[in-house]
């Protein structure tokens, strides 16, 4: 394998990699409150 394709399969890790750590992030139990508080407070009626 040449660099050109090296520098593919590295950049395919890292984007991959990436997107896996947006979604651990994002769907963290922890932070349950915190995504579903918009969606909340956009049902509430208004006064």
């Amino acid at each position: 394998m040449n660099f050109s394709a090296w520098a593919y399969v590295v950049f395919t890790v890292l984007l991959a990699l990436v997107m896996l750590g947006i979604i651990i992030y994002y769907y963290n139990p922890r932070r349950k409150q915190e995504v579903e508080k918009p969606k909340q407070r956009m049902l509430d009626e208004d006064e």
